[in-house]
């Protein structure tokens, strides 16, 4: 015992070297500006940033309310959360191994031997009790890496899920507001369907006093119908868009209702001068980042695989014929040991897993890297499409009001019989054209809105405190 307790103080102060690279974060050039909008900052890495309701900007409370169901019940986000929990698991099991184990073991045994030679059988009772420990000492730091890797892919877990959740809200406001475009679109048609019906009456009337021919008619007729046909196409667009919806939100199709709304108005701005640093909050450029980190661990894993392992073993327990001499000093039992393994030729499989290990590292700083510059294109796709869908929005209310006014003249003309009936129809045609691409294009802009919302992480208010999935889910190498 006095010469193996030596070896064990140098055993539990040896596991101070550990091997592999320090993870360092994989560098990226960002752009000190973004085309589409002036006062942005360099990017920094900032995933800790708070996240909020962002959705509650646009002030709808059945927006709201479909947010809290699909947040609930989506099957999406309950699998993410799935994956989460076992990445949880997987980490707690990764730091036991910097404990010792421990099994407890009992056993009772009656055994008879054979008459040999005139001598008579002997039977004999064993009965034991025993406490067997076991602990491996992080000589090179493998263990270490092992619960290194796993922390970092279960905050990587974390943001997946936060990036699941994020995806799945900004793909709601989208069907929701599409939704209502197309209600809009069908209170549309329906004030359109009225006013063809008129239009076909005065034209019915003229053919009547003789003053107009059958062709007038059916124009007339034929622009009411195409235009009845366009809102039954409508009902079709709605009812998918409903049914998007329900799915989202967790719901059978064939259950889900929303009430139509005949909505209008425009999306939020976006203020001036938002800082990178809510670029660098997305999940998705987080999960990216931490499996860097998780696939950097498992370089050092793999190269301590070379280096030998120390396993430190002890047992202790009672022995004796019965039960009632367990516990009797003479008959305590006891053992202790080390073992000390030290792989010498392996034919090549422990440099072919290093090499592995740092093929998977490469792919995930290209990964990262080619996160970020989807991010970026994100931005600057939303950015560039709100600035410029704004622009067209004003030049579609000034042709509206000008083909409105068209219309107006070319009906009036009709009724005093100076105008032919297709002027009306092209000016009615060219109306009903743009305002329905005036309604089309506000649900663009709430599209883009909503997809700028989720390529900065989630909105830009921050005076609204969520933490982090980053910072709820932290866990330590050692």
């Amino acid at each position: 015992m006095n010469k193996i307790l030596p070896l064990l103080l140098a055993a539990l102060f040896a596991g101070c070297t550990t091997i592999g690279p320090d993870y360092q974060r994989p560098a990226f050039d960002l752009p000190q500006d973004y085309r589409a909008a002036d006062g942005w900052k360099p990017a920094e890495p900032a995933d800790h940033l708070p996240r909020g309701d962002w959705w509650r900007a646009y002030g709808d409370p059945v927006l709201d309310d479909l947010i809290a169901r699909a947040d609930s019940a989506n099957q999406d986000l309950r699998v993410a959360l799935g994956n989460y929990r076992q990445a949880r698991a997987a980490a707690q099991q990764a730091r036991a191994g910097f404990l010792p184990e421990v099994g407890l073991s009992a056993s009772a045994q009656r055994s008879r031997s054979a008459a040999i030679q005139g001598r008579s059988a002997n039977q004999s009772n064993t009965t034991q009790l025993g406490l067997d420990a076991s602990w491996e000492a992080d000589l090179w730091g493998r263990i270490g890496r092992e619960v290194e890797a796993a922390g970092a892919e279960l905050q990587g877990s974390a943001a997946d899920l936060a990036s699941v959740r994020l995806s799945l809200q900004a793909e709601l406001v989208q069907n929701y507001f599409q939704l209502r475009a197309a209600d809009s679109q069908r209170a549309l048609y329906a004030r359109t369907v009225a006013a063809y019906e008129r239009a076909l009456e005065v034209a019915r009337n003229r053919v009547a006093a003789g003053v107009a021919t059958r062709g007038d008619e059916a124009s007339a007729l034929a622009q009411l119908r195409a235009a009845q046909a366009q809102a039954v196409d409508l009902d079709l667009t709605r009812t998918q868009l409903a049914n998007a919806i329900a799915v989202l939100v967790g719901e059978p199709a064939s259950s889900f209702s929303l009430a139509e709304a005949d909505w209008q108005g425009a999306p939020p701005a976006t203020p001036v001068g938002l800082p990178s640093t809510l670029l660098e909050r997305r999940p998705d450029i987080a999960a990216a980042e931490r499996r860097v980190a998780a696939a950097n661990a498992r370089i050092g894993v793999a190269q301590a695989a070379w280096f030998p392992s120390l396993t430190l073993n002890a047992s202790t327990g009672y022995a004796g014929n019965n039960f009632a001499q367990w516990f009797n000093a003479s008959n305590l039992v006891w053992s202790f040991g080390l073992s000390l393994a030290q792989a010498v030729y392996d034919g090549g499989r422990r440099d072919a897993q290093i090499e592995s290990a740092r093929g998977a590292h490469d792919v995930t700083v290209a990964q990262y890297r080619q996160t970020v510059l989807g991010a970026l294109q994100e931005v600057e796709d939303n950015l560039s499409a709100l600035r410029l869908l704004a622009d067209e929005a004003a030049l579609r209310e000034q042709a509206l009001a000008a083909a409105r006014e068209a219309e107006t003249l070319a009906l009036n003309r009709y009724r005093a019989g100076t105008a032919s009936y297709t002027e009306v129809v092209t000016a009615q045609t060219a109306a009903l054209d743009n305002e329905r691409s005036l309604m089309q294009l506000r649900g663009r802009q709430f599209s883009a809105s909503a997809l700028l919302n989720k390529a900065v992480g989630g909105g830009w208010e921050p005076s609204i405190a969520v933490r982090s999935a980053r910072d709820d889910t932290t866990v330590n190498a050692r």
